[in-house]
């Protein structure tokens, strides 16, 4: 199992490369409600990240099938 900073790290990566190579993308993410602490969930856990991470994940890979050159 990863550890938050090592989700991090590779969130703050894929997010970096998604700014670089697809900025038409970038320009759409959002902030992902499950991973914004709220007053009755204040802990972010490994379990959200590694799901934020499967979505930019997913977001990247469905860009590049519906756009190859």
């Amino acid at each position: 199992m990863k550890t938050v900073k090592d989700l991090l790290s590779e969130i703050s990566t894929l997010i970096r490369d998604i700014e670089t190579n697809y900025p038409e993308v970038y320009k759409y993410l959002d902030e992902n409600p499950d991973t914004i602490p709220n007053m009755d969930h204040p802990e972010i856990s490994t379990e959200d990240l590694e799901i934020y991470l499967a979505t930019l994940k997913d977001l990247v890979l469905k860009y590049k099938k519906n756009h190859k050159n």
